[in-house]
């Protein structure tokens, strides 16, 4: 979900040009129903208390998750996107602003009191980056002002939240299990990727909301992210994976879903190097190539397949395709907009959801929650 495994040279033929390529016919009709659909799962799934997911439906191989912190963090993280999912759907029916009522009122009162669960794991970032996601859309759909204040109050909240877990290698990851000893500061494995999602969530709160960070922190976190690019701009999975750079994961097909978030930060941030060429070059790669992430969609055992890629990967990659696309001049988004609501609609579930990788109960609000607002875009776009 909220994680990222050919060589360079098959993609050499790979490579696509997005104005060459025919897009699959799409109407804003398709893209508007599709989206209803998404929004009719939501708001059936939600939770009593407001929020989505939950620690049922497990499996025999289970995501490492110590109890009760790693499913608060889930929770959060799961209960951002689907929030985020419902505003940018732009529904206006009453059942789903009053889904949007009841996802605030839990937000506001439970992301304040996220932290991580135990030494072993940081999993709330993904709750305070995706919580702070949602309470940007909150703001900018509310009208009164005391509200208004008290979300971008939250929001900041959660910046400083995240600040406390940046890794000693500058940025963030989810895991710190490999080392004997504990400090304030995570000393475990930080990826590459969630570096990159926390500084675009980041870097959204402050253009939109005019919230405050740290310099230091976003400059040593895209230290990090920097430090683990290859120069094909294929990312590391980890920190701990940059003396291995031809190993499956870090490899090209690795990185498909990766590269995306991690150019689209350090763009989005001002770090030199990622022109509108290199953002089209792994755009058209992730259209060529997306089959290599589709082949993992609803394994349960993570990393099994080729280039370790896992399930969670693939509406991550979607997401964040958006987010590296929406950096180029406008005319040249539309036609990836195009393809990549194609792409969405093809992958549906007759529910109304999407899902990549059975995660506990906490799957489908999250695949949906990435699929709404990657929709959404696509329909602004087109």
């Amino acid at each position: 979900m909220f994680g990222i495994g050919c060589s360079t040279s098959l993609f050499i033929s790979a490579s696509l040009n997005a104005d060459e390529a025919k897009p699959v016919p799409v109407s804003q009709d398709d893209i508007a129903q599709s989206i209803t659909r998404g929004v009719d799962f939501l708001v059936t799934d939600q939770n009593k208390n407001g929020s989505w997911g939950s620690a049922t439906r497990t499996k025999d191989i289970n995501i490492y998750a110590p109890l009760p912190g790693a499913h608060h963090a889930y929770r959060a993280g799961a209960s951002g996107l689907a929030l985020s999912g419902l505003i940018d759907s732009a529904d206006k029916r009453q059942q789903t602003t009053a889904a949007i009522e009841k996802a605030a009122v839990w937000s506001a009162q439970n992301l304040p009191k996220l932290r991580r669960a135990e030494q072993t794991t940081t999993y709330n970032i993904w709750g305070h980056a995706y919580g702070l996601r949602s309470l940007v859309r909150l703001h900018a759909r509310e009208s009164d002002t005391q509200k208004k204040a008290l979300y971008k109050k939250l929001a900041q909240e959660q910046i400083d939240l995240v600040n406390r877990y940046e890794d000693i290698n500058g940025g963030w990851g989810y895991l710190d299990v490999f080392d004997n000893f504990t400090s304030q500061k995570p000393t475990g494995i930080t990826t590459s990727f969630s570096s990159a999602t926390v500084l675009l969530a980041m870097h959204e709160g402050r253009e939109k909301l005019g919230l405050s960070l740290d310099e230091k922190v976003v400059g040593t976190s895209l230290n990090s992210i920097k430090r683990q690019q290859f120069p094909d701009k294929s990312y590391a999975y980890s920190h701990n994976h940059i003396m291995r750079p031809r190993a499956g994961i870090n490899r090209p097909a690795g990185s498909l879903a990766r590269s995306q978030a991690c150019n689209a930060a350090l763009r989005a941030l001002g770090r030199e190097g990622i022109t509108d060429e290199v953002i089209i070059e792994w755009a058209d790669r992730f259209l060529a190539r997306e089959g290599w992430l589709s082949i993992a969609r609803k394994r349960p055992k993570p990393h099994d397949m080729h280039f370790q890629i896992s399930g969670y990967f693939y509406y991550y990659g979607i997401y964040y395709f958006t987010e590296s696309i929406r950096l180029l001049p406008p005319e040249k988004q539309k036609p990836y907009a195009a393809r990549l609501a194609a792409l969405i609609l093809s992958k549906q579930e007759k529910d109304g959801s999407w899902w990549d990788y059975p995660l506990y109960d906490y799957h489908q609000p999250y695949g949906t929650g990435y699929c709404l607002m990657a929709l959404a875009w696509c329909r602004e776009t087109m």
